[in-house]
This record gives C-alpha cells, sequence and structure tokens, in this order.
C-alpha cells in the first residue's frame, strides 16, 4: 500500500531546516555525490515520509528501493540520482547488518540449484508477454543492445544479435545451443539470416510458449529444461543474459556442461553482465523484488571457471550501452503502462521503475558492466578474428 504521504500529491514538502537527526546524517553521506534532501534538482531526494533516513540506515539498499516502493521519498530523475550515488560510492559508506548477512549467506550456500532454477522464470519472466512485448523490442530482446551504429532499440538489439552471429562465425547447416534462450530472439535472427539450427533452453514457461508460436516455421527446438540436463553436441554454443541466474557454486558446472556440449571446433560465446567487486554477493532488493538468487559474476570468477575447460579468445565490454538499453526500455515502460496500471497496480509502477533506472544509474556510473567473452576448447589455430 501507498504511504500516506504520496498519496496526496506529494504535497508534503520539507524544508532542510525541518530534517530530524537521521536525516541530517544521511545528507552528510549524500554529500559528496552532490544530492540534497528535499533539494529543487531533478537528482535530489524529496522526502515524504520521516522515516525514510531511518530504513535506509538500518537496511541500507532494501530500506532505499522499499521505502521508494511505498512513496516515502521521490526523485524527478531516479537514473541520475543512482549514477551520482554509485559514482561517489556512498553505498561503501552503509553496510547494515542485514546486507553483510546477505553476503554471506550467497558465498556459503548455494541458491541456485537445479530445482531453485526454476524461481526466477515463475517471479520475473514468467509476468506476462503482453507486458514485456510493451517494453522490449519486436522480438522481445531482454539483453542489452549494441548501440555502436544504432539510432533506435530495434536497430540495437538487431546489431547486438548480429554481433554475436558473426563471431561465432555462423554458417548455414551447423548447429546452435542457446543457453538461457529467453524469447529466442538470437536463435529466430540466426536461423533467418545464417541459414542454422538450434535448440533452445529457458525456465520460463512464459517464453517458451511465446517462442514457439512466433517461430513455428524456423528450425528451432525450445526446451523447458534446466541447463545442467543438456548433454549432445553443438557446433556453437551462445549464452545471453542467463549466466546471472547462474551462482558462484555453480560456474565450474556450467562450464563443464558448455564443453561437453561443444564440438572440438566449435565456438562459445557468454554474454553476461558483470561486476568489479569479487564475492559482494546479489543486491538485497534486486534479489527480493526483482530476480530471485540472482548474482552477477566478476572477471577473476568467470576466468577461474574457464581455466582448464576454455581458451579466452576474445573478452568485448560494451556496459555503457546497457544504460541506453534500459533508459529506452523505461520509456516504452512509462507510454504502456495506462493498459497495466490496474492489473498490476501503483506498488508495482513504482518497483519496475526504480529498477529501471537503478540499473541504467549503475551502468552509467561504470558499477557494473556487460561482457562479451568468445571461448574455444583447444584454442583457434592462427588466432581468432576479433569482430566488432
Amino acid at each position: 500500500m501507498v504511504s500516506e504521504y504520496a498519496s496526496n500529491g506529494h504535497n508534503t514538502e520539507r524544508i532542510s531546516g525541518d530534517l530530524s537527526p537521521s536525516e541530517r546524517f544521511l545528507q552528510e553521506l549524500l554529500e559528496p555525490a552532490d544530492i540534497q534532501l528535499n533539494g529543487c534538482r531533478p537528482w535530489d531526494m524529496q522526502i515524504h515520509d520521516p522515516a525514510v533516513a531511518d530504513a535506509i540506515l538500518a537496511r541500507g539498499s532494501l530500506g532505499l528501493g522499499e521505502s521508494y516502493m511505498e512513496g516515502g521519498w521521490d526523485c524527478q530523475r531516479l537514473d541520475q540520482f543512482f549514477h551520482r550515488v554509485l559514482r561517489a560510492r556512498i553505498q561503501d559508506k552503509v553496510k547494515p547488518s542485514r546486507a553483510l548477512f546477505h553476503t554471506l549467506k550467497a558465498r556459503l550456500l548455494n541458491r541456485q540449484t537445479g530445482q531453485k532454477a526454476w524461481q526466477v522464470g515463475e517471479h520475473h519472466y514468467d509476468l506476462g508477454n503482453k507486458f514485456y512485448g510493451a517494453m522490449l523490442d519486436s522480438r522481445m530482446t531482454y539483453t542489452c543492445g549494441y548501440w555502436k551504429k544504432a539510432e533506435t532499440l530495434e536497430q540495437a538489439q538487431e546489431a547486438k544479435l548480429d554481433l554475436i552471429c558473426r563471431k561465432l562465425g555462423l554458417q548455414p547447416g551447423m548447429r546452435v545451443l542457446d543457453i538461457g534462450c529467453g524469447w529466442g530472439s538470437l536463435m529466430g535472427y540466426a536461423a533467418e539470416h545464417y541459414g542454422v539450427e538450434c535448440v533452445g533452453v529457458t525456465v520460463s514457461r512464459e517464453q517458451t510458449a511465446w517462442a514457439q508460436q512466433k517461430y513455428a516455421g524456423l528450425p528451432i527446438e525450445f526446451r523447458l529444461q534446466d541447463y545442467r540436463d543438456i548433454d549432445e553436441q553443438f557446433d556453437r554454443i551462445a549464452s545471453v543474459g542467463m549466466f546471472e541466474h547462474v551462482g558462484r557454486k555453480n560456474y565450474g558446472t556450467y562450464m563443464d556442461v558448455a564443453r561437453r556440449c561443444l564440438k572440438d571446433d566449435g565456438l562459445f560465446l557468454l554474454h553476461t553482465i558483470g561486476t568489479r567487486e569479487d564475492a559482494s554477493g546479489s543486491d538485497p532488493w534486486m534479489d527480493r523484488y526483482i530476480f530471485p538468487n540472482g548474482e552477477l559474476p566478476t572477471i577473476s570468477q568467470i576466468s577461474r571457471a574457464a581455466k582448464g575447460r576454455f581458451v579466452v579468445e576474445d573478452l568485448h565490454n560494451f556496459g555503457a550501452d546497457y544504460d541506453k538499453t534500459l533508459m529506452a526500455w523505461q520509456e516504452n515502460f512509462k507510454a504502456a503502462w495506462p493498459d497495466f496500471r490496474y492489473e498490476l497496480g501503483e506498488r508495482f509502477y513504482r518497483m519496475w521503475e526504480y529498477y529501471l533506472n537503478a540499473c541504467a544509474g549503475s551502468f552509467r556510473a561504470r558499477e557494473i558492466q556487460l561482457w562479451q567473452w568468445v571461448l574455444s576448447k583447444e584454442g583457434v589455430e592462427g588466432g581468432y578474428k576479433r569482430v566488432s
């Protein structure tokens, strides 16, 4: 239920002189980011509920996100707010005990077992094809676009799909595995433009139903299956935006699956979001409300998992492009919201707005990255020819 402070059009403006001791402490924390409480700039926080500061100081990321969902505070440009907060590394100054517990849990427990792998499909990806269709491009590509020459979301997503196909050196007649295929955008594009046959696995029933209908006339097989159960060989393997759900306890197993399924002369492209903070676990708010059991890898973690299994042929970082992609999704989401308002409600709107803008700000601050790795089993003879 949205806070009473947000229900009257946010007419409870308060000036800095009215700040409580907790709010004054929060203001001091935010000073390096040049963010003011109840200031007049687009990135300033507008506090409607005096309990917001205590929630943030006690629960960190979780308190910040939940108090926003409840209408306790607002910001005209959330993306700019998060860019400033993360660029100034304010998060390092707020370390609540719950965040520490969450990090330890991620380190010690395997939160991405075969049984738990289905949770993210049910919680996030099965929100509804109509909802995602309104936010994404026409192929329902729910990963970072490639904006090198693109001017629209549609162009950026097609450029990304083509980049992957060219990096893999696809040729007619090849058999391709897509681990975590989503709505099948890569397989559909590859089958249409490169003449390949594809097999894709996903843990989302909604994605599978939509994709099977969309690509009914193409040589594509969609399987509702956990990646650990795949045991057949392919000329090429791609995994786009799925590794974030694997978890550090399973990185080695994931690489073992890819190696056993890849032919000796094949290539494997891994497209994943990553972070520079080793062993940091996942964000508590994001874990609870958006991606259950998700975890962003680091370069060192991926390298260790690939060690002895693959040769790293190429590593490409275009994380800044995810900022543009997320802002395009945010624009589409806001434009389509009247169609979903009564079904999903105001709290969902604030949650999703927070999610998209927080991620955009994180990529803009370069706190998180987008990597494409090209891997081979024994090394490409004569060297891999880089594609961009």
